[in-house]
């Protein structure tokens, strides 16, 4: 029944490391036209300094004809993020005067395998000799443009690397840092606190428009800075099958179980022709009468169809079930037989050693040493088979050690031929040893599975011709009833229902939960396509998308709908606050309990660096505020994570002093060792870029 797994089968350049993935711009031809609406003028432009759309081009070209599999506008989303980060660091290289020296770039180049570890430039003993590499290049002139683009990127990789040098070593961490540190972890405080949450009032009770959302993401800029964006309502008429086609479809299933009746030209008469049950060549049947051809394969009772499977496997020799649904085919099968041990389950211990495809890393051993060991280990499990999972744990050498041992179900062939072997050619319970590349294996056999192997006549539920003419009429309809008009009413006269707005930027491919739909979002940044407008899609395995543009987001801020599901409950609470706050009135603690109807509450022993209040969660301005009053001083409402809260602090304990604070500075060095990484986002955030790559239809 390996069949029903076909069905269901059926159903660089990187961003800026900056490493060797430059080189791949320098290798490639200059190639024409690539789908592109013109040639006059630049892509865009870093600073003030532009692109050049035809050297942009050639490199989108080499990407994508790089072998990963990509699409133009992925490759072009690359080149881009490539062409930005190296044109904003090339412009700090000049600012600070960065030079490098023919022994740096050759360090380089020599740390890209191709020339570091090509054997035309190696000695004797196997290292790079620069000699050789000199000499290569002299004797082959024709090889000297390629040498010149490597050592290009050579130089700029080079620069690169003295910049992150200078970065690193410009980060430091003062003592006082340190002692600020560990007052922070040490530095106690104890206080009693009366909280009015947020919970208390119903969400309902508060509501946040549109403009207020845009009032907190312009005051909020950066955090919500965004490329113009289109935002895209949609309906979706899938090309699927109607109920009258797969009632058509079930109903030629069934008559293929019993047989049917054919005109026979030749004699003027009737034939019956027999069905899957009657049939004497059973294979021959299904692969004239089946949309999946036959599969000999013996399939577990796992791996069938969950609802029908009990009735499947339980099918005696011979025996016909169906018609049933599997994915999009209604099928019908026929029993050819059972078999045993058609899958297997077992466990192993690996003992590795140098040499192996996987060698032990924790504990180097050599053959003999390793052998000696998986002897141990073997009369130990066989004397005590209990013990086989904990010595998996502690001394396997493979990841499934951590299962202690399991490698789950697995069929004929699908392990290397000694560790297959053994266990199918063994019963359940058996342990023993066996060698294969990656080591030796004490093995367990803990499982095998029978298998049925199934003549299965499955014919596909499509839609008729009949149905996509009709939805092709309707979404045409949809088309050209709904310009000028109200889309969502027009919709829902035809029955049809408008899919929530999409955001989409202008080079996003993907559209929600339709994916790769670049040719939606292309129309939608067209010029001349205005808000209102209306266009009908098709999408290939999908069906028709009519589309209607909603609005157009210049502001440079993310849409709203976006920024909604976040920014919209930071509002409410400050909503919240505002009524709790006017509850809290009092003098003492208990008089400000009382009138939220709430307790008084204790925290003990927190510090700035634990701001976990017990029940509620971290609150960091709740503790700081306890930590900023004296003793017995009772503070303002203050507006925390879940809810606005009074405290008074009952004490505050100040850690002892040290003479050395050079732990805690030695930690702060450690967590600042990755501001480097943050430069490239810094500046790309400062500059000037304009960006027009959607002029060109990519």
């Amino acid at each position: 029944m390996a069949l029903l797994q076909k069905i269901r089968q059926r159903s660089l350049l990187l961003i800026l490391v900056i490493g060797f993935c430059l080189l791949a711009f320098i290798i490639g031809d200059i190639f024409s036209s690539g789908g592109f609406s013109s040639t006059s003028k630049d892509v865009g432009s870093i600073d003030g300094k532009d692109i050049s759309f035809e050297d942009f081009r050639v490199k989108v070209s080499n990407v994508e004809k790089s072998g990963q599999g990509i699409t133009s506008t992925e490759a072009a989303n690359r080149v881009w993020e490539q062409e930005v980060s190296v044109a904003l660091l090339t412009a700090e290289f000049e600012k600070l005067g960065l030079r490098v020296g023919e022994k740096h770039l050759l360090e380089v180049l020599k740390g890209d395998q191709n020339i570091g570890g090509n054997p035309l430039f190696l000695n004797a003993a196997g290292v790079f000799d620069i000699a050789k590499f000199k000499e290569y290049f002299k004797a082959n002139p024709a090889q000297a443009q390629f040498l010149k683009d490597r050592e290009k990127d050579a130089d700029l990789n080079a620069k690169y690397q003295i910049y992150t040098t200078l970065i690193k070593a410009a980060v430091f961490t003062t003592e006082s840092e340190g002692k600020l540190q560990y007052e922070m972890e040490a530095n106690k405080v104890n206080f009693a606190y009366v909280a009015g949450l947020y919970s208390t009032i119903k969400d309902s009770q508060v509501k946040v428009t549109d403009a207020e959302i845009v009032d907190y993401m312009k005051k909020n800029e950066k955090k919500f800075k965004a490329d113009e964006s289109r935002e895209v309502e949609y309906v979706l008429i899938e090309d699927k099958a109607s109920p009258a086609d797969e009632a058509e479809v079930k109903s030629k299933i069934n008559a293929l179980l019993a047989g049917t009746v054919v005109y026979n030209q030749a004699t003027g008469k009737n034939d019956t022709l027999p069905g899957l049950r009657a049939a004497t060549n059973t294979i021959e049947f299904v692969n004239s009468n089946s949309d999946v051809p036959y599969d000999s394969s013996y399939v577990a009772k796992k791996d069938l169809p969950a609802i029908d499977a009990d009735k499947l496997f339980n099918l005696a020799p011979g025996a016909v079930y169906g018609p049933y649904i599997y994915g999009k085919y209604f099928c019908i099968s026929k029993s050819m037989g059972m078999k045993s041990g058609v899958n297997a389950k077992a466990s192993h211990i690996l003992i590795s050693y140098e040499g192996t495809q996987v060698p032990n890393q924790k504990e180097k051993r050599t053959k003999e040493e390793a052998k000696a060991k998986a002897e141990s280990i073997l009369a130990q499990v066989t004397a005590s088979p209990d013990s086989f999972l904990m010595l998996a744990f502690t001394a396997s050498d493979d990841s499934s050690s951590q299962q202690g041992g399991d490698l789950g179900y697995f069929g004929p062939n699908q392990m290397v031929k000694p560790f297959n072997d053994f266990v199918f050619n063994s019963s359940i319970g058996k342990i023993g040893l066996v060698e294969t590349p990656f080591g030796f294996h004490i093995i367990k056999v803990t499982d095998k599975q029978d298998g049925i192997r199934l003549a299965t006549v499955a014919q596909k539920i499509e839609a008729s011709e009949a149905t996509s003419d009709k939805m092709f009429t309707q979404a045409t309809k949809l088309e050209m009833d709904a310009v000028d008009k109200d889309f969502n009413k027009v919709a829902k006269d035809m029955g049809l229902v408008v899919a929530p707005a999409v955001s989409v930027k202008g080079m996003d491919e993907n559209f929600g939960t339709l994916g790769n739909q670049r040719s939606i979002v292309r129309w939608a940044f067209e010029k001349g396509v205005k808000v209102g407008a209306v266009k009908r899609f098709e999408v290939a395995n999908v069906g028709h998308v009519i589309a209607k543009l909603k609005s157009i987001d210049n502001s440079g801020l993310v849409a709203v709908s976006v920024a909604r599901p976040y920014v919209e409950q930071i509002l409410k609470n400050k909503k919240k606050a505002a009524l709790i706050k006017a509850k809290m009135t009092g003098s003492s603690l208990e008089a400000i309990a009382k009138a939220v109807g709430a307790t008084v509450q204790q925290a003990t022993d927190l510090t700035m660096l634990n701001t976990m209040l017990p029940g509620v969660g971290q609150e960091p301005s709740v503790v700081g505020n306890a930590f900023a009053l004296a003793a017995n001083k009772m503070s303002a409402p203050i507006e925390g994570n879940t809810g606005v809260y009074v405290v008074k602090n009952n004490s505050t304990v100040k850690a002892p002093a040290l003479k050395s604070h050079a732990s805690y500075v030695s930690k702060l060095k450690e967590q600042s060792a990755s501001d480097a990484n943050r430069v490239v986002p810094a500046l790309k955030g400062n500059a000037k870029i304009e960006d027009n790559r959607q002029e060109f239809n990519y």
